[in-house]
Order: C-alpha cells, then structure tokens, then sequence
C-alpha cells in the first residue's frame, strides 16, 4: 500500500472540515480510505486462508468500512495519523472476529473438511499448506488470530509503528513522516514490536507463525 503526502494532505483536510461541522468531511474520508482499507482486506485475508473460504473479500470490506462510518461519528479525529491508526485497528478486529466466529467450536470452518478440487494432488495440496496457501487446520488459524490479538497488547509506540508498517504498509520514511520522528526511531520501535510480539505469543504457550519483515 503506497502512501503519499499529497493523500495524507487530504485526509487532514478533511478532519479539519469534519471538527468544524462539515459532515460531507466524513464521506470524503471514508472515500479516502477505500483504496488503502481494500488492498489491505485482500492482505489480512491472504493470512486467514479458512476466512478466505467462507467471506468474499468485498465482504468483509463492507464490514470494515461500515465499522470505520460508525466509529467516525463517535471519535474525535485528531490527525491523519489518528485516522490510519482507527482503520488499522477496525480492520484487524474484523478479522479476528471472523476468524473466531468460523473456526470456533460450533463454527462452519472447524466442521468442514474441503474435498480437494480435480486435478489438485495431494503433493500440491500439501506443498501449498507448508506455503501457508491452504489450511484445513483451525489451530492455525486460531494461532493467526491471536497474531493480531497481541498487537493490542504492544506498548502504543510500537504498536503505532506496527500498524503502519504492516497494516497500511508504509515505509519507514513515510511511517516517520507521519509520526513526527526520524527514521531511525522507526526502526527501534519497529525491531522492538517484532520482539515484543514474539515474547507475547512464547507466554501464551502457543506455537505461533512468524512475521514477515518490512
């Protein structure tokens, strides 16, 4: 997801607007959003390979942004920074929520097995399930899910950093323009996240898959 400063421009322009009574601003923001917020559903969904299955990605997007309208007419917007800091996070809760609603005990996915399709053999359908590309699994997903619900408990300069980074896909030069820092304050708070993220998902106890780097 590239972003630029003339689309972070606009954004602030429109929580200007927004803070002075302009509810068309709310609109302009979502419309903002829409490129950003759909290349990222496609991403997540790329992780919730069982989701995948069961939610068209547009799906799933509607939902975000219903959620995204709905907590911009409660929350006070204070900057672009605020803004992809509140879609970041609706986005992640959605498929948590997704993922443990398909793959709870009573759910569709953890009672389901996929026949594989014609022509798909077995050593593909196992090489694409060591690639993360198909998963039958529910632990795994379970395990995804709790990927993202230990995000939230990242100290809030990280977690800042790692919404940035991984789900809007800034760089760090644009992470720190952003922010208001140097770039090399990203890169601490960047490193400290992935190892912060890791120490919380060894105390859960529960094998977890890594992260990618940015």
């Amino acid at each position: 997801m590239n972003s630029n400063p003339d689309q972070t421009a606009n954004i602030q322009a429109a929580i200007d607007r927004l803070a002075r009574g302009d509810e068309s601003a709310r609109e302009e923001l979502i419309n903002c959003a829409w490129h950003r917020i759909m290349r990222l559903t496609r991403k997540i969904l790329g992780d919730f390979p069982g989701v995948r299955r069961w939610e068209q990605t547009e799906d799933v997007f509607q939902k975000v942004l219903i959620n995204l309208w709905k907590a911009l007419e409660k929350v006070e917007l204070t900057d672009a920074r605020h803004f992809l800091r509140l879609a970041a996070e609706k986005i992640r809760f959605q498929l948590i929520d997704l993922a443990r609603h398909y793959y709870g005990p009573q759910g569709h996915g953890a009672n389901y097995r996929t026949q594989m399709s014609p022509g798909d053999s077995g050593d593909n359908h196992t090489r694409h399930a060591e690639q993360g590309r198909v998963s039958e699994d529910p632990s795994r997903l379970a395990q995804w899910a709790e990927v993202h619900v230990q995000v939230a408990n990242l100290a809030d300069p990280e977690r800042e950093v790692f919404d940035l980074l991984w789900y809007h896909e800034l760089s760090q030069e644009e992470a720190a323009g952003v922010i208001g820092v140097d770039v090399r304050t990203i890169k601490r708070r960047w490193r400290q996240a992935k190892l912060d993220l890791a120490q919380l998902l060894k105390n859960d106890s529960t094998p977890k898959e890594p992260l990618g780097e940015n």
